[in-house]
């Protein structure tokens, strides 16, 4: 499976048998039960523009949805099919594959359980394989819990490698943090700290401007402006607070540079989000989950989104996570998750489809 010039891989043959274009479907999914994701994902598909924007294919376990409506106080429209593949049901109905992981028994809220993980586990599965046959041109899912996840088995680093495995694509796969105009890619993911140095080589940093170019020319950017943040602080001052900046991240920088991309840097960790927040930059690619991640949330918490780079259909979540602070209070606002559905129906429109 190649890397089509969009971030996202080249769709499966499956997937090549009907035309680009029109109103894609996309398969919804509604995250971690114990978290604020349900009753997200209720409110969102409430709205009929929503609905009206996409074909969309509701993955999720009847107590989950359930739940979800107690929340939000709010009935959705759902009518059950057998089949990822069965055809859109008439009117205004969504579409709705049940999938009954729980067998009826509410796990706890507020807190990560293995039951929680092996329903919203369950969803990511029948996503992922009607993307891999072309029934659904994109995914878009309310916050997950990673400690969930592992706790009913999943044993990869996150649901993006989850996913890259289920959809058997062997390359670079990478999160991009979106916040209004500005993306972010990462050389490293959700490893721990201890682990990053040892991982921060020239092949890495350059996979991740890679994709992230690749990603914004897609979007629209014609020659994205990508700055490339250092590891240490100070971007490593001149290699008295590390060499990393010196013997790998400059060296990467300038071969890209030489391949005519517009990549800069090493940068100050702690400044370049400044010069980024200001239109300098298209995007960051930083070395590290919270090097990012800490300025993009800051920038916009409630509207980030995290795109999943680098799968053959676009794969899109809010960057908010299951927030079991204030779970079960139908409170939780659904901003992200709204810019999440956007960004992946745009995206998802250009995905072949097999019907």
């Amino acid at each position: 499976m190649s890397t089509a010039a969009n971030g996202v891989a080249a769709p499966a043959p499956a997937a090549s048998q009907a035309a680009v274009g029109g109103r894609p479907r996309i398969a919804f999914l509604l995250g971690d039960v114990g978290g604020v994701g349900p009753e997200m994902g209720v409110k969102l598909l409430a709205d009929p523009a929503v609905r009206a924007a996409a074909e969309v294919l509701l993955i999720a376990d009847p107590v989950v949805l359930a739940e979800g409506e107690r929340i939000a106080g709010v009935k959705l429209p759902v009518q059950r099919v057998a089949a990822a593949e069965a055809a859109a049901p008439a009117g205004d109905a969504i579409a709705w594959l049940a999938d009954d992981a729980l067998r009826g028994a509410l796990p706890p809220v507020a807190q990560s359980t293995a039951q929680a993980g092996r329903a919203a586990l369950r969803a990511l599965e029948l996503a992922s394989a009607a993307a891999h046959a072309g029934h659904v041109q994109g995914i878009v899912f309310a916050p997950l819990n990673k400690h969930s996840l592992r706790l009913a088995g999943m044993a990869q680093e996150d649901e993006l490698r989850y996913l890259a495995e289920r959809l058997a694509v062997p390359g670079f796969v990478c999160e991009f943090n979106i916040t209004g105009g500005l993306w972010t890619s990462r050389v490293t993911s959700h490893v721990p700290l201890k682990e990053v140095s040892v991982l921060i080589t020239g092949r890495a940093v350059r996979d991740a401007v890679l994709i992230v170019q690749a990603a914004l020319q897609r979007a629209g950017v014609a020659r994205p402006r990508i700055a490339v943040t250092g590891l240490n602080p100070h971007a490593g001052d001149g290699g008295s607070i590390g060499m990393e900046e010196i013997e790998v991240i400059e060296p990467a920088v300038r071969a890209l540079q030489a391949e005519g991309l517009d990549a800069r840097g090493p940068y100050s960790p702690d400044t370049v989000f400044i010069a980024a927040r200001r239109g300098d930059f298209d995007a960051v690619v930083s070395m590290y989950h919270d090097q990012g991640q800490i300025a993009m949330k800051l920038m916009g918490f409630e509207r980030g989104v995290t795109l999943h780079g680098g799968l053959p259909v676009p794969v899109t979540t809010p960057a908010s996570g299951s927030a079991f602070d204030i779970a079960g209070q139908g409170v939780a606002r659904v901003d992200g998750l709204r810019a999440a559905f956007e960004l992946g129906v745009r995206m998802a429109s250009a995905v072949p489809a097999a019907r």
